[in-house]
């Protein structure tokens, strides 16, 4: 049924399911933020109404503190974020307002978004991501809402799970099979024609939806979260990872800084290679792990390209589209992916034996069955317009015997034969968000080119149960690339939750990623560490000796990347990984590992760290890059961004700010106020509203601002 009016859909909804509603959405964009607000609405005016909502990653603007921070994001906020409606019932949740007969239950949250929010702690859904609707089943989800969009095809109006095929594909059968068997459910679909309509396993017909909310008010513009600042650290990572992805391999990688670092190297070794090899060479990379380099990835530029399989389609791989790295195409045919992986079927050439090919590798039979026919028109083995009648291949008034034992009618039909394969696509995800320029750029792509970009659930993205065969084939060499917050001297990850107990995010899809890169014959997984973090003001390493939680175990180690290296501990005794371990920490905290592994007997007494591994310094290797970045290269935002040049100097400089202890904060302060104000910094002031101060307190914010600015050297 379709709804014009979001009230009338929870009405119905609330007289047929009663007032016990678990109410289940998916992760990030793909939720419908005006008919939940309604239900919440009703739920927080009616007490009687018991509303549980589970759900992750729920998108919110930007919490303002402070006056200064005020000044900085309010117009920022309202620029980026303006026309998108806010989640109501998170406001409450942020402010203690929500209601006690509502209830949130996450599975994945903002990293560190509720370090300090008990009832969220308390309310944390423990999931790997292929596990989420089992869960959530057994948890008692009894409705179910998502953002979706649609389109007319051929005639039909059709619908899109766009940005969110992750795990909606599974829920919606499930709750069907639940209605089955006799259970009350409701499925409910918020139609937003912002919404980039994808192909792959995205499409579906109105009729799965027993709800669908059409109209004007529902097309309001998509939350579309700003890019975060890539530092050099981030892309010293970007470019070690970068070394190891193969060519005509396939690519896993998230979102956020270092996800862009990685792109931003593989766009830099496809474009400007020369370039890249230089950065290379000048930062020892290519000297040092020249070996690793050779076995499992390489430096020079992508011919065949890449193929992405992530369960995060992200601004980072549509900039990889664009760059001309991510183009190798997969089919979902066994055969043709044998074919296209011995190089003997291109994507843009179909070889004139190709019948004799797909015989031999038992793609069809030597007497063409119609089944087979229709698979060779619908990858464009043959040519459009064909008919298969009675054993014959027809094409107008010509007959030809698909009896492939007799030569001749081999002969006959490369006639027939197509220019190209057609249904290929370069990347297989199952939920995207970034950027509104990234929906944007989506939206205005042919439906052609924006086929090439599959969408589906998480139960095939994450793994390789169910088809094993030709998920292996399409994501051969595949480096699944994810971040940890920390790593053991062991090879052990954490990543999602602290050692208290305290959920940082949540576990998402890493495991999944995890298994498979161990599963796959020439599988790698590549962990990404920042070696260090700033903590009270205080450095720390996040290689420790242990740990009190760990999300990857140490038997599933492989290969580990700071800025300061590569660890390749796949298959190594515990003595040699220690051993690669402290190669890439900082130096720092070099000794200190050392000396509790001797202690515990995994390290010889004798043993010493070879001295070039002694260097890993943050100033010597902000001296190996700056001038690369002087160039032009490992830009802060290479890819882009929604800030003007004023927002981001003024926003590196107050985060710089931030990370400095009390008194040397003072210190500088005290000196700018004795310092004449430089006319440089005055568009600074006027993007702060600075520039003209009338109370005591505008005076004190203007030299806070020009004393970080002056301090981070950009006045």
């Amino acid at each position: 049924m379709i709804y014009s009016d979001v009230e009338k859909s929870v009405d119905d909804v609330l007289n047929y399911m009663g007032n016990e509603i678990s109410f289940a959405m998916t992760l990030a964009l793909g939720k419908p933020i005006l008919f939940i607000n309604e239900l919440y609405r009703r739920a927080k005016e009616d007490s009687t109404i018991k509303l549980n909502i589970v759900t992750a990653l729920a998108l919110e603007r930007p919490r303002i503190k402070s006056e200064i921070e005020k000044r900085f994001m309010g117009p920022l906020v309202d620029r980026i974020f303006n026309g998108t409606p806010e989640f109501d019932y998170m406001h409450d949740f942020r402010t203690g307002k929500l209601p006690k007969n509502v209830e949130i239950y996450e599975f994945f949250n903002k990293a560190g978004g509720y370090m300090e929010t008990p009832a969220a702690q308390r309310n944390h859904l423990n999931s790997n991501y292929t596990h989420v609707i089992r869960d959530a089943m057994d948890f008692g989800c009894n409705v179910f809402g998502q953002l979706i969009s649609c389109r007319e095809i051929d005639g039909k109006t059709m619908y899109s799970m766009g940005c969110n095929t992750d795990i909606c594909i599974e829920a919606i059968r499930e709750l069907h099979k639940m209605r089955a068997q006799g259970a009350k459910v409701a499925i409910i679909g918020e139609v937003n024609t912002e919404l980039p309509f994808m192909y792959g396993d995205a499409v579906l017909t109105g009729d799965q939806y027993d709800m669908l909310l059409h109209g004007p008010e529902f097309n309001y513009p998509l939350f579309g979260p700003p890019k975060d600042s890539v530092s050099l650290k981030d892309h010293a990572i970007g470019l070690h990872v970068s070394t190891l992805v193969k060519d005509g391999g396939t690519l896993q990688v998230g979102i956020g800084a270092l996800g862009d670092a990685i792109a931003a190297g593989l766009s830099m070794r496809q474009n400007e290679n020369e370039e890249y090899n230089r950065v290379l060479k000048a930062t020892g990379i290519v000297d040092k792990y020249s070996d690793l380099i050779e076995k499992i990835g390489g430096t020079d530029k992508f011919e065949q390209g890449l193929y992405g399989s992530s369960e995060m389609f992200v601004d980072a791989f549509f900039q990889l589209y664009k760059s001309g790295v991510l183009k190798r195409k997969v089919y979902d045919s066994i055969p043709i992916m044998k074919l296209v992986n011995a190089g003997k079927l291109a994507a843009d050439k179909i070889p004139a034996d190709i019948i004799e090919l797909l015989m031999e590798v038992d793609g069809i039979h030597s007497v063409l069955k119609e089944k087979h026919f229709k698979m060779l028109c619908k990858y464009g083995i043959l040519k459009e317009g064909l008919k298969f009648e009675n054993g014959y291949i027809v094409d107008g008034n010509i007959r030809i015997s698909a009896d492939f034992n007799r030569p001749e009618n081999v002969e006959a039909v490369k006639t027939l034969l197509g220019s190209k394969l057609k249904l290929g696509q370069v990347i297989l995800g199952a939920f995207f968000i970034g950027p509104r320029a990234f929906y944007k750029a989506l939206n205005s792509m042919s439906e052609e080119e924006r086929m090439q970009f599959g969408m589906s659930g998480v139960e095939k993205v994450n793994q390789l149960y169910g088809n094993e065969e030709l998920r292996t084939l399409q994501r051969k060499d595949g480096r699944f690339v994810n971040a940890g917050m920390m790593v053991d001297v062991f090879g052990a990850i954490t990543s999602d939750t602290l050692e208290c107990g305290r959920v940082v995010s949540g576990i998402g899809g890493q495991y999944n990623f995890v298994s498979m890169a161990h599963a796959l014959p020439d599988g790698r997984l590549v962990m990404m560490i920042r070696s260090t973090r700033n903590t009270c003001k205080k450095v720390k390493s996040n290689i420790v000796y242990s740990y009190g939680h760990t999300s990857i175990p140490k038997h599933l180690r492989d290969i580990i990347v700071t800025e300061y290296g590569i660890a390749d501990v796949r298959g190594k005794p515990d003595s040699k990984i220690i051993e690669e371990i402290l190669k890439v920490t900082d130096s720092r905290f070099q000794d200190d590992l050392i000396k509790e592994a001797k202690l515990h007997g995994k390290l010889a007494p004798d043993f010493e760290l070879a001295p070039e591994y002694r260097e890993n310094f943050p100033e010597k290797l902000e001296a190996l890059l700056k001038p690369f970045q002087a160039d032009g290269h490992l830009a802060p935002f290479p890819f882009g961004t929604d800030f003007t040049t004023e927002e981001i100097a003024i926003g590196g400089s107050l985060k710089a700010l931030a990370t400095k202890k009390k008194p040397a904060i003072i210190k500088g302060l005290v000196a700018e106020l004795f310092r004449p104000i430089p006319p440089r910094a005055k568009p600074y002031l006027e993007r702060m509203r600075l520039d003209k101060p009338t109370t005591g307190k505008e005076k004190i914010m203007r030299k806070v601002v020009l004393s970080a600015m002056r301090a981070h050297g950009k006045i």
